[in-house]
């Protein structure tokens, strides 16, 4: 079972820092609001995605059909998000198509070795599999959790987030990435202010 990952990212690329796995999936498409990066562009990136969050094997198939319909699904899922984290609810189309693959849900989650951990079926597993993420973003994005959803507050980000945080302070979807990005962009603007300031009228 994939709750959250102790690592910030993969030796592939992919950020695994969110708690959400239905969020760290929205997280394959990263600077939403800035220059977007694409990080499952091909059926094989998918693949590594899906093994790299404990939901299935390096030999699982993964057509192009899928992904399409992966980006269908994580696009529904970021607006959903954005919604609900503006105070809104989400569109109906987009709850009908998460939905439609919560239905599809045919994985079992077994206790192997005092893990728990999820069996996907024999047949199109990687379909099986997006089908629990689909899950995951409708129990968060639901209410099923505590905490309240949030959007990333970095400038180019607009990833998603669950705000657990004493006092509900919390205001990007990683420390170690977003709000990293922000500390490093307020003290260059700090050391900037300072160097301009050496050269205006002495006071």
């Amino acid at each position: 079972m994939t709750g959250s990952l102790d690592v910030q990212s993969s030796p592939e690329g992919f950020r695994l820092g969110n708690e959400i796995l239905a969020f760290r999936f929205v997280a394959t498409l990263g600077e939403r609001r800035g220059d977007p990066v694409e990080r499952i562009a091909a059926p094989e990136r998918l693949r590594a995605w899906l093994t790299t969050n404990g939901l299935g094997g390096a030999d699982m198939p993964v057509s192009d059909a899928l992904l399409r319909d992966a980006h269908q699904m994580r696009e529904a899922i970021h607006r959903a998000g954005t919604a609900v984290a503006s105070g809104g609810v989400p569109d109906p189309a987009d709850e009908e198509l998460l939905n439609r693959w919560t239905a599809r849900h045919r994985a079992r989650l077994v206790l192997t070795g005092g893990q728990a951990q999820w069996h996907l079926p024999d047949t199109d597993p990687a379909r099986a599999a997006l089908a629990i993420v689909a899950l995951d973003a409708v129990a968060t994005l639901g209410g099923h959790r505590d905490g309240v959803i949030k959007r990333c507050e970095q400038r180019t980000c607009g990833g998603l987030f669950v705000d657990t945080s004493r006092g509900g302070r919390r205001r990007w979807c990683s420390m170690a990435t977003c709000g990293n990005k922000v500390k490093k962009a307020n003290l260059k603007a700090a050391r900037d202010g300072t160097e301009a300031g050496s050269y205006g009228p002495a006071t």
